[in-house]
């Protein structure tokens, strides 16, 4: 079960439209965005900045279902 524990709403004109926090099982993740793209709004896995200053996916989902499962409980709770 994924559970969406906070959801925080960016008021601006850029591509980022939200934070959000969720729990997987016994992991919480921290920072996922809710992102405008071109074929509408999905989740971004959070990412960290490497030393040779690449951007790196700190949390990857290896299962699609769950992926999107993960995506679709952040994006209604967006929509909510």
């Amino acid at each position: 079960m994924i559970e969406v524990t906070r959801l925080y709403k960016v008021e601006n004109d850029s591509s980022l439209k939200a934070f959000a926090d969720v729990i997987i099982g016994q992991v919480l993740v921290k920072g996922i965005k809710v992102v405008e793209g071109k074929n509408g709004l999905f989740a971004a896995m959070p990412k960290s900045q490497g030393k040779d200053g690449k951007w790196y996916e700190t949390v990857n989902i290896l299962d699609g279902g769950l992926k999107q499962e993960l995506e679709d409980t952040v994006l209604k709770a967006y929509n909510a």
